[in-house]
Formats: structure tokens, C-alpha cells, sequence
């Protein structure tokens, strides 16, 4: 499969997601491969882990046993 078709087959796939976090997930994913770089700077990893502290607090995440059972369904 080359590159464009790969492309068109994720875009289909994105359509059908309705998980908010699976989709900021994946922009994360794709913000940091298109950034191409290896590490970052301490500074922005405490502002994440931060962010990350924030959300867990604010009760946005999921639980292993919810983890397992979505990925059993893909």
C-alpha cells in the first residue's frame, strides 16, 4: 500500500472515531512526529506532566480494566 492510500484509509477511520480522548491522543501522536524531535526540554516535560496531573485530578482518563476492554474491541 503506498503512502496516499494509507493516508485516505486513516482520514475514513478518523471520521468514525467519537472518543474525544482517543482523538486528542492521536494529535499528540501526530504533533510529535511531525515536530522530528527526539527529546524535549524539561521544562515542557514538567509543564505535561502537569497537564497530565491536571486531568487525572479532574477525573479525564481511563482505568486498565477500561484500557483492555477497548483494545479487545479494535
Amino acid at each position: 500500500m503506498d503512502i496516499n492510500a494509507e493516508r485516505s484509509l486513516i482520514v475514513e477511520e478518523l471520521q468514525q472515531i467519537n472518543d474525544i480522548s482517543l482523538l486528542r491522543a492521536l494529535r499528540h501522536m501526530i504533533h510529535y512526529g511531525l515536530k522530528n524531535e527526539g527529546r524535549i526540554s524539561i521544562n515542557q516535560y514538567n509543564q505535561e506532566l502537569d497537564e497530565a496531573e491536571t486531568r487525572v485530578a479532574q477525573g479525564h482518563f481511563y482505568t486498565s480494566e477500561e484500557v483492555e476492554k477497548m483494545a479487545k474491541e479494535w
